[in-house]
């Protein structure tokens, strides 16, 4: 069951807002619909659906992208509990099955990314490729001393802040940014409830074992100075012959963020090869 309304803003005048029930929850999403191919966009962790609004805005006449909050993100439902990455991978499946959604390809970054190779190894026959954007692929190791880390902390005390306060941050520490996106990133972590940071409990899924078992095509793309090494793509793709990789220059773990013209054209490109298979 899901329900929709249009977007109000100019940029997005074709666009429709809506929730659709996944799990007993709610899950929102943002959607250019049109009736072409469908694309789901994943976030990352204190993201939200419209952080992927320049990517969308420049892929809406090709496809029908579909853009969910993730629970304890946006405007979705904050459940007590429920944040394992295989809880965030079923809230996909039910919103491709609420809203009637044929063959999606999945795109996910960092915790999306996790997501999304979730999505791919245990519902091949739903979706047909995979992006994944450096995601969330550490060791149990680098897992823990994340978990141990202030990063939730962090973002207990940004909460206090205003709006401002937030952006003059964004600005000082990623100035390379445009103000859309500095804004849009502002918008979610301030939207993103302290419920949302379990999902860095360990353990997270065996990411070797993860893609050995995706049977769709799957492309990463990863930043020269981001999580996930080529090394790493270099040895998923001896257990995985399905796997592309497009490393990044110039590029942290927010690579779409850091450049999004060439992180737009290395997208566009696999969309199309998939789109020929």
């Amino acid at each position: 069951m899901h329900t929709e309304a249009e977007v109000g803003s100019t940029s997005m005048t074709s666009w429709t807002t809506g929730f659709c029930e996944a799990n007993g929850i709610n899950i929102h999403y943002l959607r250019t619909g049109g009736g072409k191919p469908p694309l789901i966009l994943l976030h990352g962790l204190a993201g939200n659906g419209a952080c992927w609004t320049p990517l969308a805005r420049s892929l809406m006449d090709e496809y029908d992208v579909v853009m969910p909050d993730a629970r304890g993100h946006g405007n979705s439902s904050a459940p007590l509990s429920g944040y394992r990455y295989e809880d965030h991978a079923s809230d996909v499946i039910e919103l491709v099955r609420g809203l009637g959604l044929t063959a999606p390809i999945v795109l996910g970054h960092s915790m999306g990314g996790m997501t999304a190779a979730v999505v791919g190894s245990l519902y091949a026959g739903i979706i047909r490729g995979v992006i994944l954007v450096d995601p969330t692929f550490l060791s149990p190791q680098r897992q823990r001393e994340v978990c141990d880390s202030d990063v939730a902390e962090q973002h207990r005390q940004l909460l206090r802040l205003d709006k401002r306060d937030v952006l003059n941050q964004l600005q000082m520490r990623r100035s390379h940014r445009s103000p859309e996106v500095i804004e849009l990133i502002a918008n979610a972590r301030l939207q993103t409830r302290m419920s949302a940071f379990d999902v860095l409990t360990p353990p997270n899924p065996e990411f070797h074992q993860l893609t050995s078992r995706i049977e769709v095509p799957v492309f990463f793309v990863i930043g020269d100075a981001g999580v996930v090494s080529l090394d790493t793509v270099r040895e998923l793709q001896s257990l995985n012959s399905r796997i592309r990789v497009e490393l990044i220059p110039d590029a942290g773990h927010g690579v779409q963020y850091d450049q999004p013209r060439v992180f737009e054209e290395v997208v566009r490109s696999f969309l199309s090869s998939v789109d020929t298979l």
